[in-house]
């Protein structure tokens, strides 16, 4: 519990119907809001319907034209919003400016410059003789509405981005971010006005997250892009399930780390601290599993403890912290009762990080970095996502084993493999049950427009970012139409033997082998079958 006043008292200050924002790091008030009539949603619908009939008329140069904007913004409030993530979440503002601010100016700016090329209508070559007179192309339509449902972890870059993609690929967008983040869902509202898009088109729904997907259901949205925990993910699948809302989910993961022993050993331990501990280990991409081959585990628990034991956490008052707070005290206690039960099934927690300031401490969500070794896969510490900084390591004897401990799990989001071998890193990581692996790095990704994101098992469905998260919001639709006008297709009534005839000479000619002059000859045969039924008043 925080000291002094309690959360709840701190709500109580702001009245009937208000709600205030409190920081996990510092207990302090840092904002005030009201949620959004769920009445009005039936209304603010209708609106974004109206509003993405007109956006989906405009040209991808207009669109691009009003995103571009919204770079322009990020990038002059740069430092506000690194601070506004940073009070609400209670990651540092170094971590908040790196993970959130500076993604988001990327993906307006590359989701701008490149939704075009992506969308752009483009045609499909014929596959048979008997289609020759029949062109194909496939056009991207937008969905329509899109709900956006986002997390307290990345507050601003995972909705932001999301929100780029939606609205260049011509979609309307209403959004519900976490309920522990709403300031930022509110920061989030300034950079899009900065677009001047057209009124209704973007929407902030502020509620309860049961209430508004099942309002979001019940008023026909097009599609959910919905990042979360797996239970709620499945819950919304099974709302989906009536009306068959198509969904995109990122539920989680439960990350490995492989280290070979002929890793960079000072590169690798410096890369499982940052994607362990970073965002006080509350990334679904970070590590949440390490292994390592056993001729290098002492030297690199050694290392890693050593680097664990130096990082600073605390709230951020000076730059002078490397790990922040936690987001909320539930999440903390999942945490806890993770590492609690490790240790009392033989787990050793070997380095623990350092409070800067113990009295500080106690009013926010802090857990120490905590790195733990005597680990196995019949704990809960290496099978639930603990989405802490907590780094349990293992130990391997060869690939295959350490491929199959890597897979052995329910979620597949990310993975890394640590090696100089740049084969071995790219054939293992082809063999690691994830959406993405990286090879000497890891978390970093998600920060790249231009790479997908998303996973399976139960880490989801579908994927954001790049090509295929723009792919994702749109329905993909082909059009055929003729190259020269024909009375009817070959296949057609009337029926006789000349239309048997015609169809068996098109499949013996686009299959059989033989003479090249001899398949000539018969396409000619064929065509003067085919020609006068589709051109001609052909009769039986």
């Amino acid at each position: 519990m925080m000291s002094e006043v309690s959360i709840q008292e701190k709500k109580d200050l702001v009245g009937t119907g208000g709600k205030v924002a409190i920081s996990p790091a510092t207990g302090e008030i840092i904002g005030e809001y009201t949620s959004t009539n769920l009445e009005s949603v039936p209304e603010i619908f209708a609106r974004a319907r109206q509003a993405q009939k007109e956006w989906a008329g405009y040209s991808f140069s207009k669109r691009k034209k009003h995103i571009l904007k919204m770079r322009d913004y990020i990038v002059e409030h740069a430092e506000e919003l690194a601070d506004i993530v940073s009070k609400e979440n209670g990651k540092s503002r170094v971590d908040a400016l790196a993970t959130e601010v500076v993604p988001c100016a990327l993906a307006a700016n590359w989701y701008a410059k490149n939704a075009r090329r992506i969308l752009k209508p483009f045609g499909l070559a014929g596959s048979t003789i008997l289609f020759f007179n029949k062109k194909n192309q496939i056009i991207h339509v937008p969905l329509g509405v899109v709900g956006i449902i986002s997390p307290w972890n990345y507050p601003l870059s995972i909705p932001f981005g999301e929100v780029a993609m939606g609205l260049m690929a011509g979609n309307a967008i209403v959004l519900k971010v976490a309920g522990a983040t709403v300031m930022v869902g509110k920061a989030i509202e300034r950079i899009v006005d900065a677009a001047e898009l057209p009124s209704g088109l973007f929407s902030h729904v502020i509620g309860s997250g049961g209430q508004v997907s099942t309002a979001m259901f019940h008023n026909g949205v097009d599609k959910i892009f919905f990042t979360g925990s797996v239970p709620t993910g499945k819950e919304l699948m099974r709302q989906a399930a009536d009306t068959l809302t198509p969904l995109s989910l990122e539920l989680g993961g439960k990350d490995p780390m492989v280290v070979f022993d002929d890793a960079d050993l000072e590169r690798a331990t410096n890369g499982a601290v940052w994607a362990g501990y970073q965002n006080a280990g509350q990334s679904c991409g970070g590590v949440e599993r390490i292994y390592v081959q056993e001729k290098v585990y002492d030297r690199f628990v050694e290392l890693l403890a050593k680097k664990t034991s130096a990082l600073r956490h605390g709230p951020d008052l000076d730059f002078d912290v490397d790990m922040g707070s936690m987001t909320t005290e539930a999440q903390k206690n999942i945490v806890h009762r993770h590492v609690q039960a490790a240790l009392e099934n033989g787990a050793k927690v070997v380095a623990t990080s350092r409070s800067i300031d113990s009295a500080s401490e106690q009013k926010g969500f802090f857990y120490p970095a905590t790195l733990v070794t005597g680990v196995n896969h019949d704990m809960d510490l290496m099978r639930e996502e603990t989405f802490g900084p907590v780094l349990p390591v293992m130990k391997f004897r060869t690939e295959q084993e350490a491929v199959e401990l890597a897979n052995d799990s329910t979620m597949a989001l990310t993975s890394s493999v640590w090696t100089k071998s740049k084969k071995r890193g790219r054939r293992v990581a082809a063999a690691l049950q994830s959406g993405v692996t990286t090879v000497n790095d890891h978390l970093y990704t998600h920060g790249m427009s231009e790479t997908p994101w998303g996973g399976w098992k139960e880490s989801g469905m579908g994927r954001t970012h790049g090509k295929f998260g723009l792919l994702e919001m749109t329905h993909t639709k082909l059009i055929n139409y003729d190259i020269l006008s024909a009375k009817r297709n070959i296949w057609w009534h009337p029926f006789s033997r000349r239309t048997y005839d015609a169809l068996l000479q098109a499949l013996r000619f686009n299959y059989a082998g033989g003479n090249p002059f001899r398949k000539l000859i018969n396409g000619l045969k064929l065509m003067s079958y085919m020609i006068p039924k589709m051109f001609g008043n052909w009769k039986v």
